[in-house]
C-alpha cells in the first residue's frame, strides 16, 4: 500500500502540482527584479529550449504543416499573451489570489468549445460556469484595498486567453501527445515574444540574482519539467485522479505564497476561490462522464486523454 502511494506516477503528479503552484510566488519575485517584459520572455525562451532538448529523448515528432496555424494560435494565446498578462497582473495581485483567478480558465474553454465545436451545453456546464465566474468576481472584488483592482481583471484576462489555448489544443490532441503540443506551443510562443528582447536585454543587465534565479526556475521547472512529469503521470493514472489532483494547485499556491512571501489571503478571497473551484468541478464531473476512453484517431496508450484533463482544469504554468 505504501509503495503504491509512493509510486513514480503518483510522485510525478504531486511534483506537477507543487511546481505549477510555486510558479505564482516565483513570478512575484521575478517581476520585482526583472519587470514584466523580461520575466515573460526569459521564462518562455528557457522553457522552449529545455523542451527542444528533451524532444529527441521523448520522440517528439515534427508537426504537420496544416497544423501550424492552430499551433501558432496556441502559442500566441496560451504562452505569450498568458505569460505577459499574468505577470502584469501579479504586479499588484497577490500570488495566491492570482492562482484562484487562473483556476477559472476551463470555464472559458468549455464555453468556446460549445460555441465553435458544437459541444453540448448541459445544465451542469451552464450552472458550473455561472458558479465559477461568480467566484472569480468575488476574488476580483476582494483583491484590492478599495474592493477592486484593474490588475485582478488583467489576471482574469490571462485566464480567458488560457481558455482559448485549451480550446485550440483540442484538435491537435487528436493527432499529437500532450507533451508534443506543449513543445510546439512553447516554441511558437517564443517566436511571438521576440519583440520583448530589447527590454529583456536591458533588464537582465541590472537584475538581481534572485530575480534571475526565479526566471530560470520558472522556465526549467514549472514550464518545462512540469509538462514532462505531467505527461508521464497522466499516461499511467486514471483520468479522474489526474484531474482531481489539479484542483490542489490553488490551495498549494496559497500555502507556498504564505511561506515564501508572507502573503496572507483574505477570507473573502478564499471563499471566492472555493466557489470557482466548485464550479469547475461541477463542469468536469459532467464532461468526464460523457468523454470516451480514447479520442477519435488517437491511441489509448498515448497520454492524450490525460492531457485533455489539463484542458479542463489547468493552464500552461
Amino acid at each position: 500500500m505504501f509503495s503504491r502511494v509512493l509510486s513514480p506516477s503518483i510522485l510525478a503528479l504531486a511534483g506537477t502540482v507543487v511546481l505549477w503552484a510555486s510558479a505564482f510566488p516565483a513570478i512575484r519575485v521575478g517581476i520585482d527584479g526583472l519587470g514584466v517584459e523580461a520575466l515573460s520572455f526569459l521564462r518562455i525562451a528557457i522553457a522552449a529550449v529545455a523542451l527542444l532538448l528533451v524532444a529527441p529523448l521523448a520522440k517528439v515528432r515534427l508537426p504537420r504543416r496544416r497544423d501550424l496555424p492552430m499551433i501558432a494560435l496556441c502559442g500566441a494565446t496560451g504562452v505569450t499573451a498568458y505569460q505577459i498578462l499574468l505577470n502584469w497582473g501579479e504586479v499588484e495581485v497577490a500570488a495566491g489570489t492570482a492562482s484562484l483567478l487562473i483556476a477559472t480558465a476551463p470555464v472559458f474553454s468549455v464555453l468556446l468549445g460549445s460555441l465553435f465545436l458544437k459541444e453540448p451545453l448541459s445544465r451542469n456546464i451552464i450552472l458550473g460556469s455561472i458558479i465559477a465566474i461568480a467566484g472569480a468576481a468575488i476574488v476580483s472584488l476582494a483583491a484590492g484595498d478599495g474592493g477592486f483592482t484593474v490588475s485582478a481583471l488583467i489576471v482574469l484576462a490571462a485566464a480567458i486567453f488560457q481558455g482559448v489555448y485549451h480550446f485550440a489544443t483540442k484538435p491537435l490532441l487528436r493527432r499529437y501527445t500532450g507533451l508534443e503540443v506543449a513543445a510546439y506551443a512553447m516554441v511558437a510562443g517564443t517566436i511571438f515574444a521576440l519583440p520583448l528582447i530589447p527590454a529583456t536585454w536591458h533588464a537582465t543587465l541590472h537584475a538581481p540574482a534572485d530575480a534571475l534565479a526565479c526566471a530560470v526556475y520558472l522556465g526549467l521547472l514549472p514550464s518545462a519539467l512540469g509538462f514532462v512529469i505531467w505527461a508521464y503521470a497522466v499516461a499511467r493514472l486514471p483520468l479522474a485522479a489526474s484531474t482531481a489532483a489539479l484542483y490542489l494547485v490553488p490551495p498549494v499556491a496559497l500555502v507556498i505564497s504564505l511561506i515564501w512571501l508572507g502573503e496572507v489571503p483574505h477570507l473573502i478571497e478564499l471563499v471566492g476561490g472555493a466557489v470557482s473551484v466548485a464550479g469547475v468541478i461541477l463542469i468536469n464531473r459532467r464532461r468526464q462522464a460523457q468523454r470516451p476512453s480514447a479520442p477519435e484517431g488517437g491511441d489509448a496508450s498515448k497520454p492524450i486523454s490525460g492531457r485533455q484533463a489539463a484542458d479542463d482544469a489547468i493552464s500552461t504554468r
